[in-house]
Formats: C-alpha cells, sequence, structure tokens
C-alpha cells in the first residue's frame, strides 16, 4: 500500500514523480499532471501568504483533494477499481486526441468530482459552509491556472484556432462547460455530498461519478461528426513529446 502524502510539499513531489514518468513513457495524462502540479504550487504559496480564512485547514483540505488525483492514478497503473471518471480520462492516454481534451478530462474528474468530496470530508462534523469562500478562492486559483495554461497550449496546437471558425465553436463551449461551470458546481455538489449520511455518502459520489464521466465522454468524443472531425485534423498536426509539451506549459 503506498503512503500517500501528508503535506502540500510532499504532494509537490509526488506530482514531480508522476510528470518524470509520464514524460519518460511519452505519456499524454503528464498534461494534466503538470498544470495540476502548478495549481497545487499556488495554493501552497497562498497558505504561505495566509490568503486564506483558515490556513491551516486549507493545506489539509488541499492534501485530500491532491490524494483523491494520486490515489485514482495509482489504481489505473495498478489495474485497480477507480471511479468512473478517472477511468474515462486515463483509458483516453493513447487516443488521438488534442492536449485540450487530455487537460480538459483530468480537469473535469478532479474539480466536478474530487473537489466537493474532498470538501466534504475534510468538513464533516462541521458545516460545511465555514469553508465556502475559502473554497471558492482555491476554485478560482483552478480556473485561472487552467485559462492561463489554455494560452499556452496553443505553442503546442497552432491550429486550435480552427476551431473559431466554425459556428459551434467547440474548444470554447469545451473548456466552458467543465471548467465555468464547474465551479458552481463543484460547490453544489459538496454540499450535496456533505449533506447525506454515511449509508447514502456512497452512493451519492457514485451519482456524480456516473454524470462527470458522462462529460468527460463528450470531451473525448464530441457528439458532433464536425467538431470530432477538426478536433482530430488538430491532433494530428500536435506535438506528439510529452515532454516538449510540458517543456512549452513551462515557458
Amino acid at each position: 500500500m503506498q503512503k500517500m502524502p501528508e503535506t502540500i510539499e510532499e504532494v509537490l513531489q509526488e506530482l514531480d514523480n508522476i510528470i518524470d514518468q509520464t514524460v519518460a513513457s511519452n505519456n499524454f495524462l503528464g498534461i494534466f499532471a503538470y498544470v495540476y502540479r502548478r495549481t497545487t504550487a499556488q495554493i501552497k504559496l497562498a497558505v504561505e501568504n495566509k490568503t486564506f480564512e483558515d490556513n491551516a485547514r486549507m493545506e489539509k483540505f488541499d492534501v485530500a483533494f491532491a490524494n483523491l488525483y494520486l490515489a485514482a492514478y495509482h489504481s489505473y497503473q495498478g489495474r485497480r477499481p477507480l471511479s468512473k471518471s478517472w477511468q474515462t480520462a486515463f483509458d483516453a492516454q493513447s487516443e488521438r486526441l488534442t492536449s485540450i481534451q487530455h487537460l480538459i478530462m483530468g480537469m473535469n474528474a478532479h474539480i466536478n468530482l474530487d473537489l466537493g468530496v474532498a470538501a466534504a470530508a475534510v468538513m464533516r462534523g462541521q458545516s460545511i459552509q465555514l469553508i465556502e469562500n475559502d473554497f471558492r478562492k482555491v476554485n478560482q486559483i483552478l480556473a485561472d491556472l487552467t485559462e492561463e495554461m489554455q494560452e499556452r497550449l496553443t505553442k503546442i496546437s497552432p491550429l486550435m484556432f480552427v476551431l473559431d471558425w466554425i459556428g459551434e465553436k467547440t474548444d470554447e463551449h469545451i473548456v466552458n462547460f467543465s471548467i465555468r461551470e464547474a465551479r458552481e458546481q463543484s460547490w453544489r455538489n459538496a454540499q450535496l455530498i456533505w449533506a447525506l449520511d454515511d449509508p447514502g455518502r456512497q452512493a451519492g459520489i457514485d451519482g456524480v461519478d456516473e454524470i462527470v464521466a458522462g462529460i468527460s465522454a463528450i470531451v473525448r468524443s464530441p457528439r458532433t461528426r464536425l467538431s470530432r472531425f477538426i478536433l482530430r485534423w488538430i491532433a494530428y498536426f500536435e506535438e506528439k513529446n510529452v515532454g516538449k509539451i510540458v517543456g512549452r506549459l513551462r515557458e
């Protein structure tokens, strides 16, 4: 049984290990791992700068949040059961998808599912409203960094602008649905899961997971033939070396 991190610094070390592994094996799961590493470092800085109302609680919350992703990643590597949301995202690692699709599927699973689960667990036995303001600050950090990374991904995917030429604005639709709307949905999910008693809590989490996995399935394979064709075409011309992609995201 792998020992899970207990501090944000330990989380960062574990994320560095995953990034190194995915770069070495040219695994596209490294895209989300790198962006999430950036996010975690930003939250660590916010805790150190006393940005939150309760900074000690927020470190505990961030570690619990991160451990849900780390547990899912290691379960997948070990072929053990994991949530449908992460299963869908991880299963797509070898498919010809755009970098933004890999990133959004990871953010979708982690924000829409894990964020609410972590908040409900940390606030068990006390009012979840006490964490709302800090929860929203974390959500804003996630959204800001995702937007920044999306802009940087245009360096890897110079043809991504083509999506703006088609009426559906596919890239904007995917990102808005999975990130912007997810920020509010994740808080509603947190309240729902927190309010459930022990017998019903896992059923509630499973219900959320089912919906979130459905979102990832749409991101992975959009419903319209034109969207799927455009995304496959863009993916064909994208950078295929994960090490180079991560390097450009660092720039």
